[in-house]
């Protein structure tokens, strides 16, 4: 089931104009994200405002 929800996200945002679908997720859900749903490791930066 939530793997259907990503896809749906992914496919509406697709839809919509977007080029990309952002996750944060605690490290237990990794496999979730990267081997259920598709997502892929990437640096990236953050700053708490």
């Amino acid at each position: 089931m939530g793997a259907t929800l990503i896809k749906t996200a992914a496919e509406g945002s697709r839809t919509a104009g977007c080029e990309w679908l952002h996750v944060d997720f605690e490290e237990h859900l990794r496999p979730f994200y990267f081997d259920a749903c598709g997502f892929r490791r990437t640096a990236a930066g953050l700053i708490a405002l």
